[in-house]
Parts: structure tokens; sequence; C-alpha cells
């Protein structure tokens, strides 16, 4: 018995303790956990932790989803978020979050259990080749062997990834891969827990800015931003009297200079733009790229990462932060004038449109609240949206703007911001994604209301160019939209605009489901 009470834990077993006792001990507080054999020790230690009152738990059945639901959490909190999974294709189901979250500047990390080594090359079940598997996208990849036995190893290594993926000393936030290597036995107690040395990192000062001459027309385009960071950009274009073409989740869309109508203003006004301010990741419309791509005009980008957009190819100038000068009244007289006829324009149209039906959702929500915005019509209708004074909180996946993961991230949001979220999504990415409305019945139920467009399967792709007419495409146009029948409802460049709201549908106890559904006449 003597010998039983002194055996030491299991190299896997204290690997796992070590490897969350230390991403706690450097705050991180919500861990995604998938079921799995392999990552057993991991998933048996974040559960201890969390009766501790160490951190949250969260467990999902679908990596892909599950890895979304973190990147919501970490939107939220702006904090690293760590999602557990075990070997094989479990962790190739990550990659999309990752690379949503590598150009969205989101502090994920992904704690992958692998087999040990050894097994690579030998056929060995759910074994694979996990370093590197992501290729270019993690900012940096972890190695943690079990069998090595050096706990202070693995913590060393963990300050490294959690201060890499929150961008603590380079401003620069991303993903990052940790692959731990686990053999058997994968249960067991691991005992007292050997501590860490002190540890403490100096965050980067925040960036000079860098003043401004006055005098020059000068627009600021803001792309997706956080929401503190985007209200301040809204106060300072308001301060210095500056034109401001805010797409929505730059949450700047806000203030006496936010330009509701850019989009289909920028035409007229782009030839007289002699300066462009770019924060964010613009990505929205083509005016905005035609814009940032001239090169008779200056193009600053705000960025102090080192990794600024320059989607045109003509940034000038790179600065980490602006001092804006006041600019010329008159100027943004000029906008906000034509700004109101268009709005005029729109608002006398009485159809359930896209732009109608994002209209009244922001309109339902106050600076308290939050939305996640779809990925191809909704974020899109969004920003033809009437400008509020206290619009809510703003997301969405704009680093790769792909369409899954969205219903995963919404409830990711709201439990990162522990307060009811709305998500306005579209119909093939509720589709998509619908399976990530599966939680655990002992986990607390997410406060979700979904906003569904009905767009007939992706009706963006009708005003692109592969939905003009067939006397521009000719036999193509048999392929391009054939399910829209263009003889009913009101048409936009081959879009049907003609919505209304239908029902409600609740998927769980405080999860609604409102379908926004195609009228025709």
């Amino acid at each position: 018995m003597d010998d039983l009470l002194t055996t030491p834990p299991a190299p896997s077993v204290l690997a796992g303790a070590v490897v969350i006792d230390e991403l706690a001990a450097l705050g991180v507080t919500d861990i995604v956990c998938c079921p799995g054999s392999r990552s057993a020790p991991l998933a048996y230690a974040a559960a201890a932790a969390e009766q501790r009152g160490g951190l949250r738990l969260h467990m999902r059945l679908d990596e892909r989803g599950a890895a979304f639901y973190a990147l919501g959490i970490a939107k939220a909190t702006n904090r690293a978020v760590a999602v557990v999974t075990t070997s094989g294709t479990a962790v190739a189901n990550l990659a999309p979050a990752l690379a949503e979250a590598r150009y969205a500047r989101v502090p994920l990390i992904a704690v992958t259990a692998d087999r040990p080594a050894t097994l690579l090359g030998t056929g060995a079940n759910q074994t694979a080749d996990q370093v590197g598997i992501f290729g270019p996208l993690p900012l940096a990849v972890i190695r943690i062997a079990a069998h090595e036995l050096k706990p202070q190893a693995w913590r060393s290594a963990l300050r490294r990834a959690v201060v890499t993926a929150e961008g603590r000393l380079t401003l620069r936030p991303g993903p990052v891969h940790v692959n731990v290597e686990l053999g058997e036995p994968l249960v067991g107690e691991p005992g007292p827990l050997p501590p860490g040395v002190p540890f403490r990192v100096t965050a980067q000062s925040p960036p000079w800015a860098v003043s401004l001459d006055p005098g020059r027309r000068t627009v600021i385009v803001a792309g997706d931003l956080p929401p503190d960071t985007g209200r301040w950009w809204a106060e300072a274009a308001e301060r210095a009297q500056i034109p401001l073409l805010a797409e929505p989740s730059s949450n700047a869309r806000r203030g006496g200079a936010a330009i509701a109508g850019y989009r289909y203003l920028l035409p007229g006004f782009a030839p007289a733009v002699e300066r462009v301010v770019v924060a964010g990741h613009p990505t929205l419309s083509r005016p905005v790229m035609a814009l940032l791509g001239r090169t008779d005009a200056e193009i600053i980008a705000v960025d102090a990462s080192g990794e600024w957009p320059d989607p045109g190819w003509a940034v000038s100038q790179v600065v980490p932060a602006v001092a804006l000068a006041p600019g010329d009244p008159k100027w943004l007289d000029r906008w906000t004038g034509a700004d109101r006829r268009f709005r005029r324009h729109v608002e006398a149209d009485p159809d359930w449109s896209g732009e109608a039906v994002a209209a009244r959702v922001l309109r339902g929500l106050g600076e308290r609240d939050a939305l996640v915005l779809g990925s191809s019509s909704p974020v899109r209708d969004a920003d033809l949206a009437p400008i509020q004074a206290r619009p809510p909180a703003v997301y969405a996946n704009r680093g790769l703007a792909g369409i899954d993961g969205l219903i995963a991230t919404t409830t990711g949001v709201a439990a990162g911001r522990g307060q009811p979220v709305v998500g306005l999504i579209g119909d093939l990415t509720a589709l998509h994604d619908v399976s990530s409305l599966a939680r655990p019945r002992f986990e607390p139920e997410p406060a979700v209301t979904l906003v569904v467009a009905d767009d007939q399967g992706g009706s963006i792709f009708t005003g692109l160019e592969m939905g003009a007419p067939r006397s521009q495409i000719g036999e193509l146009a048999e392929h391009a939209h054939p399910r829209v029948d263009i003889r009913h409802g009101r048409q936009a460049g081959g879009v049907l605009l003609q919505k209304r709201i239908v029902g409600i549908f609740r998927a769980q106890k405080h999860v609604q489901l409102l379908i926004a559904h195609r009228q025709n006449r």
C-alpha cells in the first residue's frame, strides 16, 4: 500500500494538469473542450480547475463549431481562449476558426492532444503529423512532450503561447497552436503540481500618435475593429469634422461624422478626396477598395503591428496611431448633405428589403446590446442602415469573411459578454452551422436571438459578375441563379429584395430563430 501512495503520477496526467494550471495562471478564463480519448488528461484537468473556480469549461461536440465558439468568447473578452481537442481529424477541424483568428487578430489557442512522436509513420490509430498541420496560420507552434517530464519547460512554453496569442508584446494578437504528446496511461490523479517560477510581462506601451497636417480633403475608412477602438475613431472623426466611412463591424458607425450611404456616394466624391486614413480591416465594398488603390491620393494606414492593410498596393505612410487635425467643416457638410438626400430616397421605399430588415434589427438594439452579423448579405445590408446615436457593439467574422461558424461565434460572444446577443445571418449560413445550437444540458443556456434572412440560398452572388444577365455572360446565366425568379419582387442588380419576417422558432428555451422570408407578389 505504501508503494501505491508514493507512485508518481503518469507523465500524461501530469502534463495535462500542468498545461491547464499554467493557462489559468496566465489569465485564461475559458476553455472549450471536445470529447475524445487522447485528450482525457487535459479534459479531466480542466474539469477539476472549473470545480476549484479557476476557469469556465465549455463542452462542445463538434471541433469546428467549438473553435468558432471559442473565437466568439475571445472576441467578446479580448482575452485568449483555449480550445482542446483529441488527435487526428479532430485537429484538422479547427483550421477554419484558426484561419479567421489569424486574419481577424483574435487570440485563440488550439491545444491539441497527440500520440507520442515515436508512433508517427507506423500506422497507429489516429496518428498524424500534427505539428505544422495548420501551415502559416498560427503565430507560434508550441510542442509539449509528456514523456520528457519537464514541467518547467511546459510552463515556459505556455507562457510564450499566451503572450504571443494576446499580442502583449507585439500588439498583434492571433492564433497559437500547442501540440501536446500524451502517451498511455491517460487517466489518474496528478497529485501536487510542481510550482512555476514567478512570471510577469511588461506589455507594450500605447503607440505614439503621429499628427497629420491639416488642410487636405480627408476621409477616414474604418474596417473591422473592436468596440472600444471603433468608438474612439467615431469620437475623433466627429471632433475633427472629417467624413467617416465606417463599416458596421468597425463599431465606428455612429456620431455626426459617420456617413450611412458612403458606398453609393463614394464614386461621386472620390475624385475630390486628397487623403485617406485607414483604420482596422476594411473588406465590404468595391468603391472603398477602389479608393484604397488610388495613387493620386495619400493613403495612410494606422497600424502598430507591422501588418497594415494595403489591398490596393497604394499605402504611402504607416503610422502606429494618429492625432487628427481639424478638417474643413464645409467638406463634411457636403458629405452629410448628400447622405441625408440618400437616406430620404431609401426610406421612401416601404419594401421589406434586406436593408430594411437590418435597419429594424439595429433600431431595436441599444448601446448595451450586442449584434453579430453574417458575412454575406447581412453585413452589407447593415452597412446601409441609418446612423444611430448609441448603436450596439457589433461583431462579424471579417478576417476571411467566411459564412461557416457564425452561429457558434454568436453563442460564443453571448458567453463571453454574459448577456443576450442578437445574430443577423443568411439562410445558408444558418444551415451550415445549425448544429452549433446543441449544448450540454448542464451548461447555462445562451441568451441568443438569431434573425435568419431567407436569401433563397446565397442571393448575394446574383449581384456579382456571375449574376449578370445573359447578354453579358451568355450561357453561364443558366447556372448563375436558376432558383431566383426575377418576375416577382423588386430587382436591384439581379437581387430580389422583398422580404418579411414570418415566424419565430424556439430552438432552446432562450434561443430564438427568426426567419426573414422572401415574399413574392
